[in-house]
């Protein structure tokens, strides 16, 4: 049985983030920002400062790519996602400040999914190893802040139909548990 692809666009918000449920296959279509950790290090920095986000946050998706440079006349590199939680001691603080969605691999901490729940965000899993097709579906990327850091430089990607898994929802339901329980001895 194949399953119906839900088609998205951002930003998101509450009614759009009400419809994802754990297990959903989602088309992402907008803007997607990228982060990994050291530009999630020096936005926490800006938090703890008080200084202004250099970026909107509210109902935006963060990406966990460094992608590899691209080759002449392709928009982006290779852009497979990242392992999720190396930013999870990072990631409250930009769920508190609008963050909606988050792109990469992997299990999130329990601080992390409560986290996801209190605020209604939703964490997407990209699927490791298909960089170069998921590069396919970025249409336009511009590095935005921290150009140093190279690789790992916060960038506004526009996407098209970019495909992801919800791993878990806003009420906390997580794919990875609920699969897991499908296979367990009893």
């Amino acid at each position: 049985m194949k399953k119906n692809i839900k088609l998205i666009n951002t930003p998101l918000d509450n009614e759009v983030v009400n419809t994802l449920k754990a297990g959903d296959i989602v088309h992402i279509s907008g803007t997607i920002y990228t982060a990994r950790d050291m530009a999630h290090t020096r936005l926490i920095e800006c938090i703890e400062n008080n200084k202004k986000i250099p970026f909107n946050l509210r109902g935006n998706i963060i990406y966990y790519v460094g992608p590899s440079p691209n080759k002449p006349g392709e928009v982006i590199g290779s852009a497979g996602p990242t392992t999720s939680y190396r930013m999870d001691d990072m990631t409250i603080p930009l769920l508190e400040r609008g963050l909606k969605g988050m792109i990469g691999k992997g299990y999130r901490k329990k601080e992390v999914i409560q986290g996801i729940k209190d605020n209604n965000c939703v964490y997407f899993a990209a699927t490791g190893g298909a960089g170069a097709i998921i590069s396919s579906c970025i249409k336009k990327s511009e590095v935005i802040l921290y150009e140093d850091l190279g690789a790992e430089a916060v960038r506004k990607l526009t996407v098209e139909n970019f495909p992801v898994v919800v791993v878990i929802d806003g009420e906390g339901n997580n794919l990875y548990d609920i699969e897991r329980k499908k296979y367990e001895r009893k």
